[in-house]
């Protein structure tokens, strides 16, 4: 019978410290199904504190500023001689704090520099569970542009983990086949994890952060949200991109592919079962229409309109096109009979609006073209429920009745989400009465 094997990776409060180093250490111990540990670097101990990982980037801007770098370095090895000292390890900290020094000094990588809060960090958790240390700079593969190669990465990652029966491989980074580290983007430690689950074929990857799970919406909005026992890939990537902000949404895609489960729990409250994501939702389990909701400010409305647009002429292709060649994203499309509506960040927009404006209308002609700015998008989510129910219906009759203006609607083919566009001065309105919302619908089952 094949042994189980849980993969854990642990944010960064979950290091912050002495003591959240031993609380990791309780939660590893726990199981001996936990054998392969991802971390991050050390986080805030405190609101005002700073994250390991900010004080390099410090580090690197002043290196390559030509400035006086030592008060940030000083810091950073201030951190980690307390952790050992807490932990009373013996490890070679002076010693890697030279070597960084002296790759600031002769040639500031950002990408290296950035890395080293999770390489010191997984060497020191590895010597203090007894583990072996893994460098994801030698198997998570990076080609030379910096774009991760995950077919090699899968490979060698592999060849690294499976022969071990414990070990603890730094998040975040990883190097090209010339040995230059590159890093994923912030919360890449989340995208590590997930690659290092798929490699050993785990049966769970548990995610360690300081909440009990993904919360039904924003705690800075709502008062002490519901967390939600089960949730679906697809939910939580949608909640993920528009702004929830507990686990990478890069990091489901592997995961989802191989159909692992996703635990998020919390480090501080191990006993809180937390968050479980799945593929598919278990049969039974009690579940609203509304799983949660989740948006983003600082929208803006491109809307153009000509006569007969969809007749067939390529209009919206030659707008897409335009989008393209200026690599200007959008939010979502929609198109009428005679229009065609965009919804663009409006911070993306600052720098090119008239440029914009204007090669529109020398190419496409339009009959009416406008923008509308300060718009917040709102993702209504909820996995299959609304396919069985009218709860779409019922959201926007709730925003209505708030007062709330609605001023674009977009919902996908799948039903999976409802996407809505408010007024900035209403988007927390919003968010509470859709909350308020999902709490009176308890009790479906799907």
């Amino acid at each position: 019978m094949k042994e189980r094997i849980i993969v854990a990776k642990f944010g960064g409060t979950s290091v912050a410290d002495t003591s959240q180093f031993r609380k990791v250490r309780d939660i590893v111990q726990s199981s001996p199904e936990r054998r392969f540990i991802v971390v991050s670097a050390p986080g805030k101990r405190f609101p005002e504190d700073r994250k390991v990982t900010d004080l390099l980037l410090d580090c690197y801007e002043k290196a390559e500023a030509g400035e006086d770098f030592s008060p940030e370095l000083e810091r950073i090895r201030l951190r980690f001689t307390e952790i050992l000292e807490g932990l009373r390890l013996e490890f070679p900290l002076d010693e890697e704090i030279r070597a960084l020094k002296e790759s600031l000094l002769t040639a500031p990588s950002r990408d290296y520099t950035a890395s080293r809060g999770e390489y010191l960090t997984a060497r020191i958790m590895a010597a203090y569970l007894g583990y072996t240390f893994v460098d994801p700079a030698w198997c998570v593969c990076f080609d030379e542009k910096g774009q991760p190669d995950l077919a090699m990465t899968g490979r060698t990652m592999r060849a690294s983990l499976l022969p071990l029966s414990h070990a603890v491989i730094a998040g975040f980074y990883g190097a090209d086949m010339n040995g230059v580290v590159h890093t994923f983007e912030r919360g890449g430690s989340d995208i590590t994890g997930s690659l290092a689950a798929c490699a050993v074929g785990a049966d769970l990857y548990e995610n360690w952060t300081d909440v009990s799970g993904l919360y039904a919406a924003d705690p800075r909005i709502v008062d002490r949200p519901e967390t939600v026992p089960y949730m679906s890939y697809r939910e939580l990537r949608t909640l993920s991109y528009m702004g929830a902000s507990v686990l990478h949404s890069d990091a489901v895609l592997s995961a989802s592919e191989a159909e692992i489960p996703i635990n998020i729990r919390n480090t501080n409250r191990p006993q809180d079962p937390g968050t479980m994501i799945v593929r598919h939702l278990p049969h039974g389990v009690t579940k609203n229409p509304v799983t949660g909701v989740s948006g983003r400010k600082g929208m803006s409305v491109l809307q153009i309109e000509k006569v007969m647009v969809s007749d067939g002429s390529g209009f919206s292709a030659l707008m897409l096109d335009i989008l393209k060649e200026r690599a200007l994203p959008f939010e979502y499309c929609l198109t009428g009979i005679d229009s065609i509506t965009l919804v663009i960040r409006t911070d993306l927009l600052e720098t090119c609006r008239e440029d914009l404006l204007e090669e529109i209308r020398s190419t496409l002609h339009p009959d009416f073209i406008g923008f509308r700015d300060n718009l917040s998008l709102i993702a209504v989510t909820g996995e299959k429920a609304t396919e069985s129910s009218d709860a779409n219906v019922r959201v926007l009759e709730t925003l209505t009745a708030e007062g709330i203006e609605i001023s674009t609607i977009n919902q996908g083919a799948g039903k999976l989400n409802l996407l809505i566009g408010v007024p900035d001065e209403k988007y927390e309105s919003a968010i509470r009465a859709i909350y308020a919302f999902r709490q009176g619908e308890k009790g479906m089952k799907v």
